[in-house]
């Protein structure tokens, strides 16, 4: 079971001016004349891990008993660690549009594509002739013409005036090669929103692109990012050091984001402490001066993150937990090497 919130080495104060108390020892989790060691059974009694809200492309979940350095892995690991699918190369055969070539194919390359980078290999050298276990194939043709029979000197919408005056990501269309087709029956490649602008045109213009997707990492190119956002926040902790006064219990309720703080039988209470953004406003009155202290947990950590599209949140964390376990593997496999060789030489 988790230590009480009210452990005052779990909080990281909240002061008018500055923050106290950020580091809570030298060491985290140790402190001197006490003994720390690592106990297992006694760390997974103080791993809480709980999801608050799911939705088709966000996951708020808490993180509870771990270390800063801990959280702040396996949120850079979700943004640049976690492999995705994104277009690496495009060949222009054609564009006629106001766009400059560089800039469509640089808007093109940034579309999230509904992959699973599962079922890729990574190419495996910058050079590697194209194959259809390592690449995806997207072509975007499209030509603008005028519709027959509509007066423009009427008609000033550009949809009703011409055909594909707008060019959307739902245009792009896969190109299956080898096994792809029977690889992909069920899931065919295709763009995660069907209606990114990416470009407009006018009759006689046209865009004829044939493009590569490959396999990447967020650490070499944004565009490889599963997640839009992926962020945490420590729980904040509120405590009454002494009753508010009946007068002024109104103005406290207001210091704070509603559903904070409730008046109940005349008493405030802390309602949901989640829903506070810490503003330290109620810090600002002196008539609330040593009644009130603030806080955040240092070991609870609220994350929130928005997929992209390419993984479903719910298998982001796990897909990040599973990279951080192989870099903890191949550290260690890279010590008993090194122990190895020094009891050789030895």
């Amino acid at each position: 079971m988790s230590r009480s919130l009210d452990d005052p080495r779990r909080h990281v104060q909240v002061l008018p001016e500055r923050i106290g108390a950020v580091a809570g020892s030298e060491f985290p989790g140790h402190y001197p004349g006490e003994d720390h060691s690592w106990n297992l059974q006694k760390f997974t009694d103080n791993l809480i891990t709980s999801v608050q809200r799911l939705t088709p492309s966000t996951i708020e979940f808490d993180l509870v008993g771990v270390d800063a350095s801990v959280a702040n892995s396996l949120r850079r690991v979700m943004i640049a660690e976690v492999p995705t699918i994104a277009i690496e190369e495009i060949y222009v055969w054609n564009n006629t549009s106001i766009m400059q070539d560089e800039v469509l194919c640089h808007r093109v390359g940034l579309v999230p594509l509904k992959i699973d980078p599962r079922s890729l290999k990574y190419r495996p050298t910058p050079h590697s002739a194209p194959h259809e276990t390592d690449t995806v194939v997207f072509d975007l043709s499209v030509r603008c013409d005028k519709r027959p029979g509509v007066d423009s000197k009427i008609e000033k919408d550009p949809k009703k005036l011409y055909y594909d005056s707008n060019v959307y990501t739902g245009m792009m269309k896969w190109s299956p090669s080898g096994d792809q087709q029977k690889k992909y029956k069920h899931n065919p490649p295709k763009p995660v929103d069907q209606d990114i602008l990416l470009c407009k045109l006018r009759p006689g213009q046209q865009i004829d692109l044939h493009c590569f997707a490959r396999k990447g990492l967020g650490m070499d190119h944004a565009k490889f990012s599963p997640v839009a956002t992926a962020s945490y926040r420590l729980l904040p902790h509120i405590i009454l050091r002494e009753p508010i006064p009946i007068e002024h219990q109104e103005k406290f309720k207001n210091c704070f984001p509603q559903g904070v703080i409730e008046i109940e039988n005349n008493e405030v209470v802390v309602k949901n402490p989640r829903k506070d953004t810490v503003s330290r406003e109620v810090l600002r009155h002196p008539e609330f001066a040593d009644k009130v202290e603030l806080n955040r947990i240092r070991d609870h950590f609220i994350f929130n993150v928005e997929s992209t599209g390419q993984y479903n949140p719910e298998e982001l964390v796990p897909e990040a937990i599973k990279i951080l376990l192989g870099k903890i593997t191949a550290v260690e496999e890279g010590l008993d090497k090194l122990f190895a060789n020094e009891g050789q030489v030895a």
